[in-house]
């Protein structure tokens, strides 16, 4: 077993619906772990992947969606020497942690 393994981020979560569970628990590992804990701490507001820099932010967001959390895209503009869109998103299930580790 590697070092590298030992330090992957891993959560254990519960999505909530009206105070009652729903499915089994899911575990997300890895990057789409750290996306995920991302989406939780933001709250409401969300983040984006100008805020938080990471390879394939969207990836993970396609993947933590087939898992079964509600997560919404919204696009904004900004300026600078690249101008265009980036896309905050925000986490709109209810979730409770049952097992948490970050890297």
């Amino acid at each position: 077993m590697s070092s590298q393994s030992n330090t992957r981020s891993k959560l254990v979560v519960q999505i909530i619906d009206n105070g009652i569970p729903t499915g089994s628990p899911i575990t997300v590992v890895g990057r789409d772990a750290w996306c995920l804990q991302r989406l939780i701490s933001a709250g409401k507001r969300g983040f984006s992947s100008i805020e938080q820099p990471a390879p394939r932010t969207s990836h993970y967001i396609y993947k933590l969606r087939r898992f079964g959390f509600a997560i919404e895209t919204k696009h904004e503009a900004h300026g600078g020497e690249y101008p265009g869109t980036h896309a905050r998103w925000s986490l709109h299930s209810e979730v409770r942690i049952l097992e948490g580790k970050t890297a």
